[in-house]
Formats: structure tokens, sequence, C-alpha cells
């Protein structure tokens, strides 16, 4: 590429300007801004591929393209989290028949790479950085080493070696400054500040803006009280908050749960856009959200009403969708029922004349929530019915079945036990499973409680021969028995035995217990059962509770446990031996033996169990 010279070039025709700046050779293509406008409209919409598909057409049509459309499709890789294709733009822009690259392109590039994947690096040809990747090395570079790279590409445009020379300015440091809060390093973050004082301060004083996004930077870094104070460092720069300002200091405020202080800030952003005369500094919608969320926390059910009531009549403020639905989430946290649902049905009121008004699906799961714990199938069920007309965006699998869930848990808070037990028979049948760790496994568990183990749906296995509280020493199978084998012995001399056995005990010249060999594991004839094994094998001591080896079987997945005796000496004064002893082993197809379906065992039997 041909650097812009200072001088004036004539104008030449297409097929002559190939030496001509991109830019000035593509003024007569009025196109191009369409394009970009395009390349914009797709990048809201994340259509990276169909991006890139129409610069490939755009770039048959016209050559190559100038640097605004390029800055463009950065742009939109960055949105759309697709470092790697950010990176080869950029080196495409950067290369000498390309349209170049400039400041903004820097920005973006400085805007992306502290939070960018772990294998990008800069590597510095001719004091020219050029961002490219470095495979295993650049993943262990961590966090920290992606930044300093940033720093990097920073320095370069301060000493002027940088690819297309672009100007250090405020604005750079600014997106570099966004881009490590966003990181969350306010470290970094204040040692760029520290560094490009100089550039920050042209005007007498630090800006407006560098605050707000230092007081974003610990609050995000969980210091809000370290943000507040900087409120006063402002007053004591004679710096004016502006409207970000306030609503910043308004959200540190409710992370430290200082709700006063949230209401003082009102106030004072309140006369101090009455006394200037500034409508820019009236509370907006965000303001009021960050108010409601915080006493809704805090469930002030008298606050959440004089905040919903002050933006109702607040004629200039525009109540979208989210605000709406924080007012449904913070009368829910106050057990406002009514209030909740007058809000929400305000909500399907506007829908019906504003699409962007469907409520989403978290609205609808907020509600059923609320409703399943006081038992109201009748109105989890109509909330269900409602979701698939009413609602905006998708309705995943995972929200299909925690509505089904709540089904299940309004019926039986309601005392339908009977409509509780065929919701869970449809869980199972088409979710083919319910996690007992979630909200829907609890409700499960309390219907299963309910039914008994002989109309139980889930088919529990019991011991009927055993109790959990004896010892594993009563059923374990003698060491001896599960014929453990030499760990110094070759694979090709037992192979056979695995045929037979899908585990195998291994044993060293002491027969001391070394680990266990599976059969999945033997994969070379010729290498020795101990280095192939899987050590050391889980223990447990003669006095260990059947109930416990049977958790570890189960949760663990454990195919074996080897059962150890630890010897106490003698009563001739031998010393005490801490070395266990192998006595038995264990295993899941003995504890499968040994369980039965609960619909096999008779009450008699039942009765033993409990006892």
């Amino acid at each position: 590429m041909i650097a812009i010279s200072s001088t004036p070039m004539p104008i030449r025709t297409l097929s002559q300007s190939s030496s001509l700046p991109a830019r000035r050779r593509f003024n007569n293509f009025p196109n191009l801004r369409r394009l970009t406008s395009r390349i914009v409209h797709l990048t809201r919409r994340k259509q990276i591929r169909q991006i890139f598909d129409e610069i490939e057409v755009a770039k048959s049509k016209y050559g190559r393209l100038n640097t605004i459309v390029m800055n463009a499709v950065m742009e939109a890789c960055v949105r759309c989290r697709d470092v790697d294709l950010a990176v080869k733009v950029f080196n495409d822009m950067s290369l000498p028949d390309s349209c170049g690259v400039d400041t903004v392109t820097y920005g973006i590039l400085l805007k992306e790479f502290p939070i960018a994947s772990r294998n990008l690096k800069v590597i510095f040809v001719k004091n020219v950085p050029i961002v490219g990747f470095s495979g295993d090395d650049g993943q262990a570079l961590g966090e920290a080493r992606r930044i300093d790279e940033a720093f990097q590409i920073l320095e370069a445009v301060e000493k002027g070696t940088a690819v297309g020379k672009p100007n250090l300015s405020a604005r750079l440091i600014l997106g570099l400054l966004n881009a490590l809060v966003e990181a969350g390093d306010i470290r970094r973050a204040n040692g760029l500040v520290a560094r490009y004082a100089f550039l920050l301060r042209e005007g007498g004083s630090p800006s407006t803006l560098m605050y707000n996004l230092l007081m974003k930077g610990y609050i995000r870094t969980g210091d809000p009280q370290a943000a507040i104070a900087l409120h006063d460092e402002m007053v004591r720069s004679q710096l004016k908050p502006d409207k970000l300002t306030y609503n910043t200091l308004i959200l540190a405020c409710i992370k430290t749960n200082r709700l006063d202080a949230a209401m003082q800030f009102l106030s004072e952003m309140k006369d101090e856009a009455q006394k200037n005369g500034c409508d820019d500094l009236y509370p907006d919608v965000v303001t009021y959200t960050t108010l409601l969320k915080g006493f809704g926390n805090a469930e002030d059910l008298h606050s959440v009403h004089k905040i919903v009531l002050e933006m109702k009549w607040d004629h200039e403020l525009y109540i979208d969708r989210t605000a709406l639905t924080t007012m449904v989430d913070a009368f829910l946290n106050c057990s406002s029922i009514n209030g909740a649902l007058c809000i929400f049905g305000e909500i399907i009121k506007k829908a019906g004349a504003d699409v962007d008004m469907r409520p989403k699906p978290h609205l609808f799961l907020a509600l059923m929530r609320a409703f399943a714990v006081r038992g109201d199938y009748k109105m989890v069920r109509s909330l269900q019915k409602r979701l698939w007309p009413d609602c905006a965006g998708s309705i995943s699998g995972k929200i299909q079945e925690e509505v089904a869930h709540l089904l299940m848990e309004a019926a039986l808070n309601g005392g339908q036990v009977d409509v509780a037990r065929k919701n869970l028979e449809n869980i199972m049948t088409r979710w083919k499973g319910i996690s007992w760790e979630s909200r829907g496994g609890m409700i499960a568990l309390r219907i299963e409680a309910s039914l008994g183990l002989t109309k139980s749906i889930f088919s529990p296995q019991i011991l009927p021969q055993v109790s959990p509280t004896d010892t594993i020493e009563d059923i374990m199978v003698p060491f001896e028995a599960a014929r453990p084998l030499l760990g110094t012995l070759k694979l090709k001399k037992v192979a056979m035995r695995f045929f037979k056995d899908s585990i195998v005990p291994i044993v060293d010249e002491l027969g001391g217990c070394i680990g266990l060999l599976h059969r999945e594991d033997c994969r070379e004839l010729n290498a020795s059962l101990s280095s192939m094994m899987r050590s050391p094998p889980p223990c447990v001591t003669t006095h260990t509770s059947i109930g416990h080896v049977v958790d570890l079987l189960l949760d663990k997945k454990y195919k074996m446990v080897i059962v150890v005796k630890y010897s106490h000496g003698n009563s001739f004064g031998a010393t005490y031996n801490p070395t266990p002893r192998a006595v038995g082993v264990f295993t899941a197809e003995e504890l499968f033996k040994l369980s039965k379906p609960a619909t096999e065992v008779s009450e008699q039997d039942l009765c033993l169990c409990r006892t």
C-alpha cells in the first residue's frame, strides 16, 4: 500500500488508480455508503456470515474496499465475539495492497484485546505491530499477558511506529480504558489513567467520562464504595456530574445497600436539572429501574410503590418493556402478587398495539414461580397456556422443562397429589429424567414420599437382606476370591481373564493391592498390568457401613471398592503397623445382585427393612 501523500494528486480513472489511496479512489462509488449501512444493520442482527458474503460480492464488483467499510466489518466481528475474524480483517487491512488502517481501526482492536481469546499475540516486525496467533504458548499467556499486548500496541501508536500512523488521542485511551473496565482489571485501568494523564487532562482536568468509566470499573470489581468516593474527587476537580455519573452512583449505593444515599443522589439529580435548566440531567428509565431493583431486593413495598407512581406521573419518561418487567420483579420480591399482576396486565395490553412490548419468558416464569409456591395450579396452568402466543423471544427446552416442574409444584402445594403425579409422569416420559438437585427434583422427592415405595414411578431398588447400617465386612467378597493379578505380569499372558472380568485388582510382590485394572484400559499386550491400572484404588475399612459404600458406588460410579483392615499389633508388644491390608472387595455387580425392585418385595420384608 502506498502511503497517502500530503501533496495533491490528479484524479485518475478506475483502471489507472491502483496507486491512489483507498478512500480517495472510491469517492465516486455512492454504493459503498449503502454497503456500510447494510453492514451496520447486519451487525445488530449478528449475521456475521452474511456480512462476509456481501463483502465478497462487493469486492468482485468494486475491487478493494475502503477503510470505512472494513472498519465496519471489523466492528461486526467484535460485536459477534469472533476474535479470529477480527484479527484476520485487521491483518488484511494492514497489507501493502489493502485499504490501510486508521485510528478507528486501532480503537476497535484495543477495545477487544483485553477480552479477546487467550491465543492472541502481537508480533513486532520492524517496529510494526502485527496481530496474530501464538498457538499453545499464546493460550498460556493468560488475561494479564493479553492486556500487556494491548499496551504494546498503544506504545507503538504513541511512538509513531504503528502501521497506518494513527494519532494518539484521548478517545483512543478512553476506548482502552473501557475495555479494561469490561475485563475487570481496575488496577491496570488506574495505571492507564496515570500513564496518559497528560493526554486526558488537556483541558486542565480529567473528563467526566473518565470518572464514569472508573466508577463502573470499581462496581464491577466488587468495590462500589470506591466508586462513591470518586464523586468527592469530581467535586474537588470542579467537574459537573452528568446523567451517567448519577446513574452509576445510584447503582453503587444499591450495591452497598445504602438506599438512603441512592435517594439523595436522585434528589440531587433533579435539583441540578431544574437549577441549570438541563433536560439531559433528569432521571431516565435506567435510573428508576436501578432503584426498583434495590428496593425490591430490600422488600420495601412502600418505596417500590412510590417509584412506580413517580415513573407513571412523568409523562416525558418512556417506560419500556425492561422497566415494566423490573416493576413486576420488584413487586414479586415484596410478595405483592396483586401489584405484579397489575403491571403484567399493562404489559399485555400494550403488547396488543406494540409487538416490542411483548413480555419475555423470564416474566412468565417469575409469575409462575410465585403462584406455584402458593399452590395456585389454575393460574400456573393459565400462564403456561399463554406462554407460546404472548411471549417474545425463543422458548428453550430448559424453559419448557422448568414450566413442567412448576406445574407439578403448584399441584402438589395445592393438595392435588394425583395431578402432581401425572405431571411427574409426563416429565419422566418427555425429559427422560429429573435432577434431584433442581427445584423440580425436590418436588419429585416429596411426591415419592407421599406415594410410598410400592406405588413409586421411579422403580426404586432396595436391599431386603441387609441393613445400610451394617458393616461392609458382612457382605464383602474375600480378597483372594477376587483372584488378584501381579502388577509385573504382561497383559498378553492374562488377556483372557479380562474377557470374563471387567475389572481386576492388581497387587505387588508383597501382596498389597496397588490399583485396579479395567477392561477398557487394556490396550497394549506387551505392557505390564501396573502401567495400565488406575491407582490408588478406592478403599474403605471393614467397619465402614454398607450405606456409605453403596453411596460411593452410585455417586462416584466406582465398579469396585477395596475393603482394607489395619493391623493394630498383638499382645506380645509388636509395634503398630499403619499399612492397610486388603481383605475383601465389593463391586457394583454384587450390589445389583443383592438389590430387588420394591414392587417385588412383600410388605413383611419391607417392614423388616425399615426396622
